[in-house]
């Protein structure tokens, strides 16, 4: 299921955050979103969910203009993860994954054996099992997560919407979470994130769009767009990159790090 994006302008009154944005999110694919803060990556995830919808140009879904879907529809179609989340109430894991289900039943049912089983296989999936009974509010920040990809996951959509899933997570979590969002593209998933590291941005990433001033700067593999040249622009820090494993990572290292003669 891809989704493309054409033309798409966007304003807050007068100040312009989105400068006629194109780009095409493939089915399969992992497509990263780079760029300093306040360049409109999370103004575009707002227009894309169509939580913000008086914008110019078009956002098309399989072919279909979001304008035309209502909130159900949309629902159905693509399910987003934030980047924080602070419940009000201290739910269960458990109970905080079949949130996601509600769009499948009515608004005067519960859920059901069916979704309850969804529940279970992407708890399962993601390797958290362990946790369906514990508090969502004490558990790792890696861990809040995965239980939010879970509850993103028995959505059953096709589409995964990422705002900085891996922002204040330890190492360790990053790559669990990434390398989950990497295999759920491989499995058909059409899924966007936005980063702010370019390390993992190469190597987790079928495609870059890099964004400043509200513009794309470069859209492409992440082979061609992650370049020390981009990096400085988008940073404003000059950078060395250095290929490793014949090109299969490329790692960031600061000049100011490598000319430091102490």
């Amino acid at each position: 299921m891809s989704i493309v994006i054409s033309n798409l302008c966007f304003s807050y009154g007068e100040r312009l955050v989105l400068d006629n944005i194109n780009v095409t999110a493939e089915k399969g694919k992992l497509l990263s979103v780079v760029g300093p803060n306040g360049v409109g990556k999370s103004t575009m995830f707002y227009c894309i969910l169509g939580i913000l919808n008086n914008y110019k140009g078009m956002i098309e879904i399989e072919g279909r203009d979001i304008r035309g879907l209502d909130i159900r529809e949309m629902a159905k179609l693509i399910a987003y993860v934030p980047q924080n989340h602070y419940p009000s109430f201290n739910f269960s894991v458990f109970d905080m994954v079949l949130m996601g289900t509600s769009i499948q039943v009515s608004s005067v049912s519960i859920p059901g054996k069916a979704q309850m089983n969804l529940v279970y296989s992407a708890l399962e999936r993601l390797g958290i099992s362990h946790l369906k009974n514990r508090s969502y509010t004490r558990i790792s920040g890696g861990e809040r997560q995965l239980v939010l990809i879970a509850r993103a996951l028995v959505q059953q959509t096709k589409v995964l919407i990422l705002d900085e899933p891996t922002a204040n997570l330890d190492f360790g979590n990053q790559v669990r979470v990434l390398t989950q969002i990497k295999s759920l593209a491989k499995e058909g998933y059409t899924i966007i994130q936005s980063t702010h590291n370019p390390d993992q941005t190469f190597m987790f990433s079928d495609h870059i769009l890099a964004m400043l001033n509200g513009k794309v700067l470069a859209d492409g593999v992440p082979s061609d767009v992650l370049t020390e040249e981009l990096i400085n622009r988008l940073y404003v820090v000059d950078v060395n990159v250095q290929s490793l494993f014949r090109d299969r990572v490329r790692v960031c290292v600061p000049k100011s790090v490598i000319n430091d003669k102490r």
